[in-house]
């Protein structure tokens, strides 16, 4: 139903994933649409993307649609709205997160500021890959949950508000819909009396 009448080569489709052809602006309103017109109440969803959210927080590339699903289960979130959460980490915010909750969890870690080049020592044939990255993925772990919250309350203020609005603006419209319908009924009714 929703598939291109003309298949992209698969080269455009990478182009797209990187810079879509109607431009990034137009994808984002896509997307916050989509969040809008999701089932469920307002807490729902906003909590959903407030998982998501969160989850981009975390140091765990690759799994945080994951992580998203399972917050949001767990908080009894909209799932659809936590994949869609997870787009606040994106290859344009990443190097922001990464740097942030590094500096943040090595000041908390250490009480000191983080050092500008963290050294990272992966070895991976002498089976001690982790000794090497845990001096890394520790700070960022304990870095991104601060960040993450606070990102999370945001996030989750701000869909609410733009889902009640959204929603009951879309009821007033049905209704309004309703009664001139019943309206026109009423009215076919009298016609059809006389």
């Amino acid at each position: 139903m929703f598939r291109r009448r003309v298949q992209l080569h698969p080269i455009e489709r990478l182009r797209e994933l990187v810079w879509p052809r109607l431009g990034w602006k137009r994808a984002f309103q896509y997307g916050w649409r989509r969040v809008w017109r999701l089932g469920g109440t307002p807490h729902a969803v906003a909590l959903g993307v407030s998982a998501g959210a969160f989850a981009s927080f975390t140091p765990f590339i690759g799994f945080h649609f994951a992580i998203g699903f399972a917050i949001a289960w767990v908080l009894r979130g909209n799932l659809i709205a936590s994949a869609f959460g997870t787009f606040v980490g994106n290859p344009l915010t990443f190097p922001i997160i990464w740097l942030a909750t590094y500096d943040l969890g090595y000041w908390l870690l250490q009480g000191s500021e983080a050092p500008s080049e963290p050294e990272l020592q992966v070895d991976m044939l002498s089976g001690q890959a982790w000794d090497g990255v845990l001096p890394v993925l520790v700070p960022m772990l304990v870095g991104g949950i601060p960040l993450g919250l606070v990102t999370a309350g945001i996030v989750y203020y701000l869909t609410r508000s733009t889902v009640e609005a959204y929603q009951a603006k879309r009821r007033d419209r049905l209704a309004k819909l309703a009664a001139i319908r019943d309206n026109s009924s009423d009215e076919q009714d009298v016609i059809a009396e006389h």
